[in-house]
Order: C-alpha cells, then structure tokens, then sequence
C-alpha cells in the first residue's frame, strides 16, 4: 500500500444520508412482523425514532434473517462483541478505505459554540431503549449526577474530559437537548467522543446516556435498601459497587439480558455459556435507505473455546461467519489453503498496530530502571532485534519492521519515527552496552548490571508468541538475559495495573487518527503507565516523574492541544506530541502494519475490504455490523 495514501479526512460535518419516509414505507424483519401480529410489539413506525438515522450499505440493500456465527474464550472476551455493536454519540464513520469522517450517532444534531467551549446534543426524537421506554435527558441526568461524578463509581476523571485541569460540567437543556461545558475551548473534543462515548462507570468514559428508569433500583440514591440488598445477595456482590462497571451483574449489557441498550442487538445467553447468543433489538433506531429497519441479520452466536488449534478448526470447517479476533496473521496460508472447503473467503484489513516491548520506567527494580532511562541502552535493545527475520519467520512476510509509531497514511505519520533504531546491528548494540558501563559477564555469557547482578529482564506477555522467543535470542546474543512469562489475560492486567512487571510484550494500537485517543503517546498502559496515573489524576495516584523528565513534554504538547483555539493549532500540538516521543522513543517496536486478517463467510454481503483495522475506530464496528447480511439463505 502506498504510503503517500491518505487514510482518513476528518470533517466536522454530519455525513448523514437525508431520506425521508412516509411511515407506511418502514419495514422490519419477519421475526418482529411475527411479534406484532400476534400483540407483542408495537408496529415499527412506532419503535423507531420521527427522523430514524438513514445508514448506507456499502454493497447492496439486504435482505432479513440468519444467525452470525463467531468465537470467544470466555467471560473476559468481551471487546469482540462489543466493538460489534457499540453506539456513540458522536461516530467516527469509514465511508472507504481512505475517508473517515464525524457523524452524530444517536442525536439528530449537535452544534459548537464559537470558541469551541460548548456542545450542545439534541437526542432523537422518538428514540427508545430496547424494551421501548423512551430516552430522554433524565437518562442523560442519571449518568451525568449519579456515574459521572459518583465518586465511588468513577473515582477519577479522565483528563480526556477536562480542560485547564477542570472536568467538564453537563447541564440540561430541554427533555431532548443537553449541553456540555468546558472552562476553555476544546475543538478536539468531538474526535474524542468519537471513540470514547461509550463506556461504562470507572472507565472513565462520557457514555452520556444510562437507563435511568432500570438502573435506579440498583442505585443507593433511588433504591430501596432492603430491594438493594436482596440484588447484591442473589448476584453474589459484597457492595452495590459490584453490580455496575463493565464486569458488574446488572450495569454490563455482556451479563444482564434485562439491561435495556439502544445497541442493534442485545444479549440474550449471556456468559459464561457455550454459545453466547445476541438478538435484534426491535427498537434499533437505524434504516437502510429504503426504509427497512436494521439489522438485517436477526442472531449473532459466539462459541465458547480454550485453545487456538480448536478455534482454526473451527474456522477450516466452516462454522465462522465473521471474525478477526484472535485470528492469527501467521496462519495467514492455513486460512487460504481451505477457503474453498470451509466456504468462507479471506479479506485482509490494514492494521494500524505495532508489537512492541514495553519497558516499565517505574519498576521496583531500579537498576534496570536506571538503564532503561539511558537512550544508549534502549538503542541497543532495538537494534539488537533482527525485525526482518522475525517478520519472515512469524508474520510470513505480511508485516513491516517499524517502531511503535503513527501508521502510513495517518495525519501524524512521522517517517523517522517509524524506521528509528529499527535496522539490526548486533554489533552496534555491543558497543553500546559496553558504552553504558555493562562490560563484566559471568560465567554463562550473560551481562552483570553495575550492582553485580545478571542483565536479565523479565518479559510478560497475555500470548504465546514465536516473536518473543526470537527475541530472547536476540538479546541472549548481545549478553541479555530476557526471561518470558506467558499468563492469562486477567492476570497480566492485574499485575500491569499493579506496576509489578519488568518489561510487557503486547501491542500499540491506536496509532490511525491519533488525536482521537493519544493516551499511547501520553504513557497509558505502557512502561510509563505509573507517570500516566499521577498525570491524569491530577498528582493523587501513580507515581511523579522527575521535574526534567521528558514525558512532561508529551503531556505539555497534549495540553495545548486540548486548549489550542483551532482544530489546525490542535493537530499541530499532536504532531509535537508525536516528535517528543520520538526524541525518546521509550518503546521497542518489533514489527507493525500487518494485515488484520479476517474471516468472512462467502455468502456474507456487505462487509467491506481493505478498511482501517484500529481500537480507535473501533474494528469490526467500522464495517457497520448492521448492514451485512447473508445471500443464498
């Protein structure tokens, strides 16, 4: 792919289809026809919004029915289904391969004020939660007063949702329109929104929008205690707390089928089960251009398994319709090999990760810490890796050695950036440790650190990946001991969380439109997350860097990019984001843009080709799930 193409173009302006419809022209799927005929549901000019929100197809008007088959390893695996079906109130929407733009997601408009301080949200009119309690800024309220700035359920603001150190403040307007306010201007905030309005309390995400009318019963401010008590027994919950977030019984749409969403399908068999199932939510707000209520596919399955060898079986034999998580870019041939017998084709997305190593500046132990924060050893480590062999050997030449940096093709690609320190150079990185002083070895070949103690750095990673085994030689071969420890997911958050790693393998996602999520670059969930923690809380969690350190700098440039008077001024505060991590380049990126391979049914019709594969725009969510249908039923 070239690398002149320009991946995204984003407008601030409502990319919306204007369709308008006589109600006798809505239609809906047989299985609610069915409902209503028989006085379970209302008809469907009365479920849906006055305006619905008009979606394009990006192949064909489809047709209703069918059951979308997929895969998941457990309760944990959330962000598959999820990212199927998230609704923000403001989107990042992929029109083409190179075009993204910003559209309003369930508000028939919002508007900026003239210093970019204030938006103003007008939810539909008409718009309904999945068991068709209308939506309103009571819900909006809710959110706002009782998650928001409940101090148990969101103990920290993000400084994503602030502004000269102060939170935003949310005020309503009317029964349908609400303003958020911010004490200076903010004109990347809609960018931000586009990746982060939904969410749950203690993710720190404006989700704006909670069922005000459902969840009060499990709140203190509104329920009654004894009715609390007896939710928090049947649930298991030692505090109220633990029904809400995304892994509480009742507040998390993964757990809890009563859970009204505005989301197009809703979970029916929730986990732990061996087939998590999702239906159509009969009150989804969306239409195709014609007038039929979306989605056009009535189930989605995902199919509990262990082991990945299952899982390609799985796939091979042809019970998958749709995924990309967790499938392996390094069985890329095993995929095409049986494409024709598994029914299934092969569609190739453009990743718009890196896999890195993740050094940890505040580890406990501080004679590595020490070198990590000597450019001279990072240097060494990068170039003391062959990326071209491991790209060869475990990406089958699909990847590209780069650093962990701004993809091809974003708006803050930096093309030094991505190739620094990349090229291996054994020998360089020789001299360079015995530059820093690491010229004693023992008797197995291996460094000793300045206080006597072999060089050996223990690597954590939530994978079995051949990359780190090449790796470990690599670094064997320069007199670096590198030690790897595969765990479950759970744990290996756990112990990030509780800066109890070394060094973490895994990837830096997040690199297409960087501004809309630049937390990567700001230190988040990195080697430097404890210096993240004590940023965006405002200095009472995490740990302080010192005065000179230089990822003040990366947080200096976000600063006068959140407060910049123009979207032109932020961009170029985001770029001099970008150029302080490159001066640093406190990362070890491996090897990047590989292809997000995924697994499409050859009867599955409009899921597009060649799109941008990134957390930011929420993959597979940008190929708009609710649009794919199946051909030849």
């Amino acid at each position: 792919m070239s690398k002149a193409r320009i991946l995204c173009t984003l407008l601030l302006g409502f990319a919306l289809m204007i369709v308008s419809f006589a109600a006798a022209q809505y239609q809906e799927a047989p299985m609610l026809a069915e409902m209503v005929a028989a006085g379970d549901l209302p008809p469907v000019e009365e479920r849906l919004p006055a305006n619905p929100r008009v979606f394009p197809v990006f192949e064909e008007i489809g047709t209703y029915g069918g059951t979308l088959r997929r895969a998941y390893k457990g309760a944990s695996d959330r962000w598959g289904p999820t990212k199927l079906l998230e609704e923000r109130i403001v989107e990042m929407v992929q029109l083409d391969p190179d075009t993204i733009e910003l559209v309003p997601g369930y508000v028939d408009e919002y508007t900026i004020s003239d210093d970019a301080s204030a938006f103003t949200f007008t939810l539909m009119e008409g718009l309904k939660w999945s068991d068709g309690e209308p939506i309103t800024t009571r819900d909006v309220q809710f959110w706002y007063e009782d998650i928001f700035l409940n101090e148990e359920l969101t103990p920290n603001i993000s400084e994503l949702y602030q502004v000269n150190g102060e939170a935003m403040t949310v005020s309503i307007v009317d029964d349908r329109t609400f303003t958020v306010q911010f004490s200076g201007p903010y004109p990347l905030f809609p960018e931000i929104l586009a990746k982060e309005s939904t969410g749950a309390p203690g993710l720190d995400r404006p989700g704006f929008i909670q069922p005000f009318h459902y969840l009060q019963d499990f709140h203190p401010t509104y329920a009654d205690g004894e009715a609390l008590n007896a939710a928090m027994e049947k649930y298991g919950a030692e505090s109220w707390l633990d029904l809400w977030d995304s892994s509480g019984a009742i507040q998390a749409w993964w757990f809890n089928p009563d859970l009204p969403v505005i989301s197009p399908w809703r979970v029916k068999v929730p986990p732990p089960a061996d087939v998590v199932v999702m239906e159509r939510n009969p009150y989804y707000y969306g239409v195709d251009a014609e007038g039929n209520q979306l989605p056009y596919i009535d189930f989605i399955e995902h199919r509990f398994f262990e082991a990945n060898e299952a899982f390609n079986l799985m796939i091979i034999q042809g019970e998958i319709d749709l995924q990309s998580r967790h499938v392996n870019a390094g069985d890329f041939t095993l995929y095409k090999e049986n494409e024709a017998n598994g029914g299934y084709r092969v569609v190739t997305w453009r990743g718009a990760g890196t896999e890195a190593l993740f050094p940890n500046y505040n580890s406990t132990n501080e004679a590595l810490v020490a070198l990590y924060e000597d450019a001279r050893f990072r240097q060494a480590l990068n170039i003391a890796i062959d990326r071209l062999a491991i790209n060869e050997l475990v990406y089958s030449g699909l990847a590209e050695p780069r650093q962990a940096s701004p993809i091809s093709g974003s708006p803050y690609f930096d093309a030094e950036y991505e190739t620094q320190w990349t090229e291996y150079d054994p020998e360089g990185a020789e001299a360079l440790l015995d530059e820093v002083g690491l010229t004693e070895r023992d008797s197995d070949g291996f460094r000793l650190m300045p206080n006597g103690e072999r060089l050996s750095i223990i690597v954590e990673s939530r994978a079995e990946t051949d990359s780190l085994e090449l790796i470990s030689a690599y670094w064997a071969d320069v007199g670096i001991e590198a030690l790897v420890r595969v765990m479950e997911r759970s744990l290996f958050e756990e112990r990030r969380a509780n800066n109890e790693q070394d060094m973490y393998f895994g990837g830096l996602d997040r690199s297409s439109v960087v501004s809309a999520d630049p937390r990567r670059y700001l230190g988040w969930e990195t080697g430097l997350n404890e210096y993240y923690k004590w940023y965006s809380s405002g200095g009472e969690n995490g740990v302080e860097p010192a005065a000179d350190h230089a990822i003040r700098d990366a947080w200096a440039a976000w600063d006068n990019a959140k407060s910049a008077s123009t979207l032109e001024e932020a961009r170029a505060f985001v770029q001099e984001l970008i150029s302080v991590n490159r001066e640093n380049n406190w990362y070890i990126g491996i090897v990047g843009e590989s292809p997000a391979v995924f697994i499409a049914n050859e009867n599955l019709v409009n899921f597009p080709n060649d799109f941008t594969a990134d957390d930011t725009v929420r993959t597979p969510g940008n190929g708009v799930p609710h649009q794919w249908f199946f051909a030849n039923q």
